[in-house]
């Protein structure tokens, strides 16, 4: 049986075929997919680190400002005012960047003290509202005199 050529057009088909099969079985662009997958997924993580350091920082600054304002307001002659006052005067001077929109609450009875400071962290990644809660008590500081009569 002798041999048999084939066509030319058998050839070039032959040939599409073999050039198609190395394009495929190469990684040519295995690079390329792999960024465009892993950029965006590693910028994420990165914005929710950073977010998360952000809503860190807004609860320290409400914590802060929730010490103060108890502080001021819980000693002999302090009051309700001047416990919302010293804590304002901390949330204006630290919250601008951080703390959005804190609310600080001040109640003060005759023995003891409540100070809340609520808010949001501001926002890193859009949609993402983190809300910020601090809250302390503390008794109200009094004097009590000495009374031991012992000689």
């Amino acid at each position: 049986m002798p041999a048999r050529n084939p066509s030319p057009r058998r050839r070039s088909h032959c040939l599409v075929a073999r050039r198609v099969r190395h394009a495929l079985s190469g990684d040519r662009g295995e690079v390329t997919v792999e960024l465009v997958i892993a950029t965006p997924l590693l910028l994420l993580a990165l914005l929710a680190i950073i977010q998360f350091a952000v809503w860190s920082h807004a609860t320290h600054v409400a914590q802060t400002a929730a010490s103060q304002a108890l502080a001021a307001a819980r000693v002999q002659h302090g009051t309700a005012d001047a416990g919302h006052a010293a804590g304002q005067r901390l949330l204006d001077d630290l919250a601008a960047g951080p703390l959005r929109e804190p609310r600080l609450g001040v109640v003060r009875d005759a023995t003891s003290v409540s100070v809340s400071v609520r808010g949001e962290a501001a926002a890193v990644l859009p949609g993402v509202h983190l809300h910020v809660h601090a809250e302390t008590v503390g008794e109200v500081e009094r004097f009590v005199p000495d009374t031991d009569t012992t000689p």
